[in-house]
């Protein structure tokens, strides 16, 4: 093995050239139209291009990537996760091509790539499975009566795949038909499969698995486990080692049960064998990840252990240079998804340039991003991993949020300072929770808000009122300061569809280096900047206290994050001086249902004319691999329709409106 293709994008894939590199093999990239300037382009020493953005005509593309291993020299392929890591036709077909497939054979995939054959041959081996159903006919009519039989609430899954996609929650059978049909259309999006699955859906479960690790020679050996239970829509954000809710004793027959499974399909390879665990202390196999997980790292950091180098060993040929009982955790370590969404909307995922991104130090953060990526609507919303190790869960914990407020991430929303409002929740420090922590803890869109604090609007206000406009603004880019600037206007601010939160007006003033920023209810409060800005780094005082603000501006506003006072607070505001205020409505403002991000409408369902209640779903957009259903914003009646299924539309487009009946819109703006 001399020159390794990895067949993915993004943080991965710079992940396992970091590895490759110290072994001194020579790496090679991928991309897509769309990731043309990545940063996993930058960091390889070779590039292919293999089609367009759509991941259909790029990383899911079999024979674009085998001619892209030719013409580089690729003698290995390493998948990572997502796309085709987990497609036995594409390890086959990299065998048959004389490649080395950095994964286990097309055979283990093929055994645990489907839900439905993995969960029958577990149970003919002994492994504790959910109740459910996985048979062949997979007929809704056939659902329906499997699910009286399984009984309420039962979870819809997709036989292929995983990530939380085709995934749903069925409280009551009225709505399992529509459940199906969306769990089928966003699984055959995603896994290019739409077959379904059946489960007993357990309420308050932990969502703990193993990792394993199996070479060609006969050995297989745990790693130990990762408690993965916090989650949104299905969607791991918070991975931690050891889990809180696993003894030694628990450890050794789990960790047991997850070899079994490994050795019982002939496993090579890293894997993992995921595991719901009971409140009562009992675990059901769920599938197994025949890949690399996302969140390697923490058993990396408990375990001294580079799973890639591992990985490509075994791939090599080699025996596994360690045996079960050389096998030792040592500490704690925590990693969180920081993601491009907005928690505050329902974890809606966000598009745009990045701004500026600066990772913390004393923390590990696998990325591959730089001033001025482009997160696009094709592939998924996470932008990178920041992990801790401590002697301690408490103290990884403290680091790990810590971290999170010195890393700066500016020019979309993104959950990096609703991710420290968990670290930081008693209820997760004490360990005892389960997948339903953020329904409970954070039910909502105003729990889940991270409130951008009065000091941050202040600074922004005089910011843009008194500090200098960009030379060139090109395309809403964020760009730097110049010359000369305003010294005393009125500003608006807003904070974008996506926050939920009503725009302000200030009105600054400004004497020499002391600028009074005045709110709507007449409170004043005073900033003086200590020098010119540092290209983005603003020193000032605010109300006498010196402090300091990452801040960069660009045509329609300002990005700003605080240091020191409300360390790690920070917003993308919209300079909404000049505009009509009924421009800052949100999605529904005024009935009209505007796209809240970049995607594909794939579904149309209602018709112009047609009377729909509140909350009735009319248009479905599929972006960053996961269908998004807009709704009815109030009663009324569908006035027009402005889209096509297979459309694609950008943020803030108008997709349809609902006029509302009489009396409606008043009660709701009096609500």
């Amino acid at each position: 093995m001399k020159t390794l293709l990895i067949a993915n994008r993004g943080e991965i894939a710079v992940r396992v050239m970091r590895t490759a590199r110290r072994l001194g093999l020579r790496t090679v990239a991928v991309y897509s139209d769309a990731d043309r300037d990545a940063g996993h382009v930058r960091a390889a020493d070779a590039a292919v291009r293999i089609g367009a953005a759509a991941p259909r005509a790029s990383y899911l593309d079999i024979e674009a990537l085998l001619a892209a291993a030719r013409a580089a020299g690729a003698d290995a392929v390493h998948p990572g996760y997502g796309f085709l890591a987990e497609n036995a036709a594409f390890a086959a077909a990299c065998e048959a091509a004389g490649l080395v497939f950095v994964g286990p054979s097309a055979e283990a995939i093929e055994a645990m790539g489907n839900k439905a054959l993995a969960k029958q041959r577990m149970r003919e081996a002994g492994v504790p499975c959910i109740p459910g159903y996985d048979g062949e006919d997979t007929r809704n009519e056939r659902f329906i009566d499997e699910a009286a039989r399984i009984g309420f609430p039962l979870m819809v899954k997709a036989a292929a795949g995983g990530g939380g996609r085709g995934m749903r929650l069925v409280m009551q059978a009225s709505d399992l038909p529509a459940a199906l049909d969306s769990a089928r259309s966003e699984a055959q999006g995603a896994f290019g499969d739409g077959r379904l699955i059946l489960e007993r859906a357990l309420m308050a479960p932990r969502h703990v698995e193993v990792q394993v690790m199996a070479d060609a020679h006969g050995r297989t050996i745990h790693l130990g486990e990762r408690d993965c239970s916090i989650q949104r829509r299905h969607q791991k954000i918070v991975e931690e080692a050891p889990s809180p809710a696993v003894d030694a004793a628990l450890r050794e027959r789990m960790g047991a049960s997850a070899v079994a499974v490994a050795r019982q399909i002939g496993y090579r390879g890293a894997g993992t064998v995921e595991f719901l665990l009971d409140t009562d202390g009992a675990y059901y196999f769920m599938e197994m990840n025949t890949r690399l997980q996302v969140e390697h790292p923490v058993t990396e950091a408990v375990t001294g252990l580079d799973l890639v180098e591992l990985q490509l060993r075994v791939a090599a040929g080699e025996p596994l240079p360690i045996a079960q009982e050389d096998v030792h955790l040592r500490g704690h370590a925590i990693e969180v998804r920081l993601c491009a969404e907005s928690p505050a909307s329902d974890f809606l995922p966000q598009t745009g340039t990045i701004a500026r991104w600066r990772a913390a130090e004393g923390a590990r953060t696998d990325h591959a991003l730089r001033d001025g990526s482009v997160v696009s609507p094709w592939y998924d919303s996470m932008l990178a991993k920041v992990i801790a190790h401590g002697a301690t869960r408490e103290q990884a914990a403290r680091q790990l949020a810590d971290a999170l407020d010195r890393t700066v991430c500016l020019g979309l929303p993104t959950n990096r300072s609703f991710l420290a409002m968990v670290l930081r929740h008693p209820a997760f420090l004490s360990g005892d929770f389960s997948t339903g922590f953020i329904g409970r803890h954070f039910p909502g869109n105003a729990e889940r808000a991270a409130p951008v604090p009065d000091a941050v609007w202040t600074v922004a206000a005089a910011a843009l009122a008194t500090l200098p406009a960009p030379e060139h603004a090109v395309g809403g880019e964020f760009l730097g300061w110049s010359s000369t600037g305003v010294h005393a206007r009125s500003v608006r601010l807003g904070l974008g569809l996506a926050s939920g939160e009503a725009p302000r007006r200030f009105a600054v003033h400004a004497n020499g280096d002391s600028v009074g920023v005045r709110d709507a209810q007449g409170n004043v409060r005073t900033v003086r900047w200590l020098g010119l800005p540092e290209g983005d780094r603003l020193r000032l005082e605010l109300d006498g206290l010196a402090c300091e603000a990452l801040a960069v501006r660009g045509a329609r506003g300002i990005a700003l994050q605080m240091t020191g006072v409300e360390a790690g607070a920070e917003a993308v505001f919209e300079d909404l001086t000049f505009e009509p205020a009924a421009s800052a409505g949100g999605p529904g403002a005024g009935g009209s249902l505007r796209a809240p991000l970049n995607g594909r409408v794939v579904k149309v369902l209602r018709q112009a004319g047609e009377a729909v209640r509140r909350g009735d779903p009319i248009v479905v957009l599929e972006a960053m691999k996961m269908e998004h259903v807009l709704a009815a914003p109030h009663d009324g009646t569908v006035a027009e329709l402005g889209v096509d299924e297979g459309q694609q539309v950008a943020p803030g487009q108008a997709l349809a409106r609902v006029e509302a009946v009489q009396g409606v819109a008043q009660a709701a703006a009096v609500n």
